[in-house]
């Protein structure tokens, strides 16, 4: 048996100290407070007949009832499908039927979806409620669906299993390198895989702190008055550090270290960020296919001796393998210094997508190793470094868009006629979305970003709008996205 949320009743056999503080709610949870709740909730998942296996959708706003939710589905054997409280409706429906849910936990009834909901209340109370045995799961056992997407627009479930997460765990305990007097800042949202690094902390025993939204400032001064020792982060979050030194002044000072994922951190900020505060940043690579680090690579503190070039992310954590390929044939590995396609091979990588064998084929090999999409290479140092996507995905502080779900939506509106989603460079963003666009008759910007609203997540929306006459294409048909920024990157 090796169900994840088990961490919870060997921590609270032993200890008596929080492990978890929710800014929002002023509340504090110990590992016993946590084992009880999630057993709560448990329950109640049984008694809406959820079993082994089922799929459960997950809708709230990031809070403890998410992250509770999470352990509570584990608990029980069954299937958690992450979403995010931004998702539209016809955006839950796809999940809901794609992965065939049973239920969706939620704060409010929605009654344009074709599914149960269980409507999640505020579950403090529940501390003391008696404690329900984890279900016997096994290491191949699916514990979630995660979704992402590729070139086809279309999200693709990665499946994730109790055998995957408990890597993950381990390895990310292991980089953090946390004693139960640390303190954790999570920033990630719950319904990404980023979570993994509070379910990390909350498995060490140290102290995990979340909030919900926060600004700049209140990100600085959470830091200063918890103490925090760890601290996760963004390109965006890394960057708005270097440029307002009068603002940060003395309040990192207790940090020892700082995540970073969810895209491309620009050496030059990350360079001056060390210069300036000596704070470490964990410079990792992984996907949602590998629980970020669960089998992926990183730059720990202790790398910082003997590189420099503020470029690398790393190298590849307890039992992972990496290894470049030919784009074209992954059977032929490249050599030194030389740029392919990234491979990873390790026990986080996903069982595969969810229904979807054709891209199963492609991308989870019969060897074990998972092709990552990316470009990349590996220097005489055996440091992987990360130079390009193969897929046309973009990553706006750290929110991943793909240009082909967006088209698709846009399209549908009476006044386009063609449209081409692609991505400008943004200091503070890393990058941002925007969109060439033929229109039918006359430009109707406007109603285009007031359909896109209503149809698309907020950080989908393209930032800007370009009237084109004409696609540049390949043949006629293949779009040209990396063209279309050469044109547009220095338009006014």
């Amino acid at each position: 048996m090796i169900n994840i949320t088990t961490f919870l009743d060997a921590n609270s056999c032993r200890l008596d100290k929080p492990v978890y503080y929710n800014i929002d709610r002023n509340k504090q949870y110990n590992s016993k407070d946590i084992l009880s709740i999630v057993s709560e909730i448990s329950r109640r998942l049984i008694d809406k007949n959820i079993k082994k296996g089922d799929r459960v959708l997950i809708y709230l706003e990031n809070s403890p009832e998410y992250l509770f939710s999470f352990l509570a589905l584990w608990r029980i054997g069954a299937v958690a499908v992450p979403t995010n409280r931004i998702y539209t409706i016809s955006e839950l429906q796809y999940f809901i039927d794609d992965c065939g849910a049973k239920l969706i936990i939620c704060d409010e009834e929605i009654d344009e979806l074709d599914i149960d909901c269980y409507v999640m209340e505020n579950m403090d109370e529940y501390t003391d409620s008696e404690i329900i045995d984890a279900c016997n799961t096994s290491w191949d056992d699916l514990c979630q669906i995660q979704y992402t997407s590729g070139t086809t627009g279309k999200p693709k479930g990665a499946m994730l299993t109790h055998g995957n997460w408990f890597s993950a765990i381990q390895n990310e305990c292991d980089v953090l390198n946390m004693d139960h007097n640390s303190v954790m800042f999570c920033i990630y949202p719950m319904a990404h895989v980023g979570i993994s690094w509070a379910i990390a902390t909350l498995r060490k025993a140290a102290l995990c702190i979340t909030k919900n939204r926060y600004t700049f400032d209140e990100y600085l001064d959470i830091i200063f008055e918890n103490r925090v020792t760890h601290a996760t982060g963004m390109p965006p979050v890394i960057h708005s550090i270097v440029t307002n030194p009068d603002k940060v002044q003395n309040k990192l000072y207790t940090v020892k270290s700082m995540v970073s994922g969810g895209g491309p951190l620009h050496k030059d900020i990350w360079k001056k960020f060390y210069k300036k505060y000596g704070i470490a940043v964990l410079n990792a690579y992984g996907s949602s296919e590998t629980i970020v680090i669960g089998t992926g690579t990183v730059i720990r503190p202790e790398d910082y001796a003997f590189a420099d070039k503020f470029e690398s992310v790393g190298h590849p954590v307890c039992f992972s393998e990496v290894k470049i390929v030919d784009t074209d044939d992954a059977s032929i590995q490249m050599d030194v210094n030389c740029q392919g396609e990234i491979a990873l091979r390790g026990p986080s990588i996903a069982k595969g997508y969810w229904n979807k064998p054709e891209a199963n084929e492609k991308t989870f090999l019969e060897d074990g190793w998972f092709l990552t999409g990316d470009i990349g290479y590996i220097d005489e140092d055996n440091r992987l470094f990360i130079t390009d996507r193969k897929k046309d995905m973009i990553i706006m502080s750290g929110w991943k868009i793909y240009p082909t779900e967006v088209e698709e939506v846009l399209i549908e509106h009476p006044s386009v006629n063609e449209i081409a989603v692609f991505s400008l460079p943004h200091e503070h963003r890393g990058e941002i979305p925007v969109a060439a666009i033929i229109w039918n008759d006359k430009e109707d910007s406007d109603s285009l970003l007031e359909y896109a609203s209503n149809n698309l997540a907020r950080y989908k929306i393209p930032r800007r709008l370009f009237t084109t006459d004409s696609l540049p294409r390949v043949n006629g048909w293949k779009l040209l996205r990396r063209q279309l920024k050469e044109i547009y990157i220095n338009y006014e």
